[in-house]
């Protein structure tokens, strides 16, 4: 099997040496998103649950991209700065995986790139 490096303009560009996906056969391995506008390369602004959203949005970007979406996801890794945060992001997530939720783990972590609160990464199915 051959590696196929995933890029879209609608997520954001990489800030670093890595790519935004790879696809290798019927999976698809995301980078980690932190809830940067693709536009603008600015984090958004709001509570967590605004860059929740932007995350996801750009998760499935990359999905999207390589032939994919939100509901082939199979794992979800979430690193939160605040686990404090943990239920409104739990009930958030709830409402977007309402069937068959992938397996998850969610991690607190001392800081993330550019100062985020959340960064998502996914692995899915084509």
């Amino acid at each position: 099997m051959k590696k196929e490096v995933i890029f879209t303009e609608r997520a954001p560009e990489a800030i670093g040496p890595y790519s935004q996906g790879i696809a290798m056969g019927d999976l698809i391995f995301t980078a980690g998103q932190i809830p940067l506008d693709p536009e603008t390369g600015w984090l958004v602004e709001g509570d967590i649950i605004v860059q929740a959203k932007r995350v996801l949005s750009n998760v499935a970007s990359v999905l999207e991209e390589a032939g994919s979406g939100l509901e082939r996801i199979l794992r979800l890794d979430v690193y939160m700065t605040d686990l404090g945060q943990f239920k409104a992001v739990n009930e958030y997530l709830s409402g977007v995986f309402t069937d068959d939720p992938p397996a998850r783990v969610t991690v607190e972590v001392a800081g993330l790139p550019m100062g985020a609160e959340i960064e998502i990464a996914a692995i899915a199915s084509r």
